[in-house]
């Protein structure tokens, strides 16, 4: 006991006030009667608590949490729920769940509120099961909670991905909170929309009576993340109709990040007005969902406007360009964004680098390819990941030094992934080096064994070699496993229309048309490049 005395005097006359934000240090001298030898009875109340507290709290300065419990427990004012509570909340945010805990449970009559913040540390740090185990235990007491209970609850659920669970709490708050409560309602909308579950969110979303632009945010992210950016921009159309609440960055940003996953550049083009007249062009966050839209749609020149219109461009900002340069084989732009990202003194990151890399790739820059893989680790101390051997190993094979890439792929760090033995069996076939092409395609094949294509890439090489019976006994693996090959996806956008493709298939209204120009195609290829006897189709 006296050794904690002793710890608890240390932090008090060495870490407080050194620990403290400027606010908090400003609080803390305007304080009457506060100096090191003063007892703190005489100055360290309960206002004056929750007042310096609160001043951490807002200035994430998680570190006084030690000095200021100290006090508390010092004066006696650890017992109260209110200062519980903040402590509790500050240590939450630094990940300090044991002491969260220890400040909890010297509270000797635990409120609602209480509860509520011990459940919130909890899930917040990922710790999902001690959170409904608290709510467990704050019924056992005869609190039920509130909205605000059943908010982190289901918030803990969108991060779990606990859906089924998620829809019983939503079984739960019917009961519990009326339908005005938009804390709740929108926190059932986020879940099940993390969980995948997007008309689950809708029907949520639908029964609200009220909603808040974080009610809408939800289920247009929701949307957008799931292949529904129609049915986002007709959200964002309403949400702007309707005058309140009005979009904000996220459902801006979210609507544009679907326009991209779907190819929908005139959606972008939409929503680019909208912002231009409400001002929202130069927000960071906007103006690199705008970037991202355009480049994934082809319009590189409308991506670099709106680079150029957002005040501060940040690292999202930079890379989204090196990439967008890079996916369009533009490597002399792209690489100058790399460098015009240096020269703003922003340090480049794995994305970039994963940009820089790819653009050198496709210029067959290999020299300057190898020089800034190099520089990742001695510049910048980042250590490649399995996406930029990747790019390293595509690079050589394109520039025909199978031999490098042969040993790049040997000497990772880790064991080679499907993509980089998939970029080193490509460039074995294009450049006809069929002992290493049999070598990369029974490795991948053994790294990805319920994917059908590994199976055609393995066929494939066999046939070049005249190996039938290899491909014969492949297919029988195949009927044998029950793989079955999935069909290829393309997209196009003609007017304002999204045609999907599938792969042999005959849905689309003009398939007819689409069929002959493809024969015609097929025939048109063959006469100027000849057949080529590496591609075999293999079907299970």
């Amino acid at each position: 006991m006296s050794r904690q005395a002793g710890r608890c005097r240390q932090l008090l006359q060495t870490k407080l006030p050194a620990t403290f934000s400027t606010s908090a240090r400003q609080l803390l001298d305007e304080t009457p009667l506060r100096t090191t030898n003063t007892n703190p009875h005489s100055w360290f109340g309960f206002t004056t608590a929750l007042r310096l507290i609160g001043a951490c709290v807002r200035d994430a300065e998680a570190s006084a949490g030690e000095p200021l419990h100290c006090l508390a427990v010092k004066t006696g004012l650890s017992a109260s729920p209110f200062v519980g509570s903040s402590l509790v909340d500050l240590y939450s945010r630094r990940g300090l769940v044991g002491a969260a805990r220890s400040v909890f449970d010297d509270v000797p009559a635990r409120d609602l509120v209480l509860w509520n913040v011990m459940a919130s540390c909890y899930s917040l740090n990922g710790l999902g099961v001690e959170a409904f185990a608290a709510f467990e235990s704050m019924r056992k007491e005869g609190l039920f909670g509130d909205g605000f209970t059943l908010s982190i609850l289901v918030s803990t659920c969108s991060s779990m991905g606990w859906g089924s669970l998620g829809k019983q709490l939503h079984s739960l708050a019917t009961k519990l909170v009326p339908g005005s409560d938009v804390v709740a309602g929108s926190a059932i909308v986020d879940m099940y929309a993390k969980c995948r579950l997007v008309e689950d969110a809708r029907r949520a979303f639908d029964l609200m009576d009220c909603r808040n632009v974080v009610s809408w945010n939800s289920i247009v992210v929701g949307y957008g993340r799931h292949g529904g950016g129609k049915e986002a921009m007709r959200l964002l159309v309403r949400m702007i109709r309707g005058g309140r609440p009005k979009p904000d960055e996220v459902t801006l940003a979210s609507v544009l990040s679907s326009c991209a996953d779907s190819a929908a550049a005139g959606e972008a083009t939409q929503v680019h007005g909208f912002l231009a007249k409400g001002g929202y062009e130069g927000f960071t966050s906007v103006g690199n969902a705008l970037i991202v839209a355009y480049a994934r749609s082809g319009r590189i020149d409308s991506a670099c406007k709106c680079f150029r219109a957002v005040s501060r461009p940040d690292s999202v900002s930079w890379n989204s360009m090196v990439s967008s340069f890079a996916f369009h084989g533009l490597a002399e732009k792209a690489i100058g964004a790399f460098d015009g990202m240096v020269a703003a003194g922003l340090e480049p990151d794995g994305i970039a680098f994963l940009g820089v890399l790819s653009a050198c790739s496709h210029a067959g820059l290999v020299e300057q390819g190898w020089r800034y893989f190099a520089s990742m680790r001695e510049d910048y101390r980042i250590e490649p990941s399995p996406e930029h051997y990747t790019c390293l190993v595509d690079l050589l094979g394109r520039a025909n030094r199978l031999s490098e890439a042969y040993d790049v792929v040997r000497s990772m760090p880790f064991e080679p992934g499907a993509d980089v033995l998939a970029a080193f069996l490509g460039a074995c076939k294009v450049h006809g080096d069929t002992a290493l092409a049999e070598w990369a395609a029974e490795r991948l094949l053994s790294v990805q064994p319920e994917e059908p294509p590994n199976y055609k890439a393995m066929a494939n090489v066999y046939a070049t070699l005249g190996r039938w019976d290899d491909v014969a006994r492949l297919r029988k693996m195949m009927r044998d496993t029950r793989v079955r090959a999935i069909p290829g996806c393309s997209w196009i956008e003609v007017g304002d229309t999204v045609h999907t493709f599938l792969s042999t298939d005959k849905s689309h209204p003009r398939s007819s048309e689409l069929y002959v120009m493809l024969r015609l195609l097929a025939q048109v290829i063959d006469g100027v490049f000849g057949d080529c006897s590496f591609s075999m189709e293999i079907e299970a």
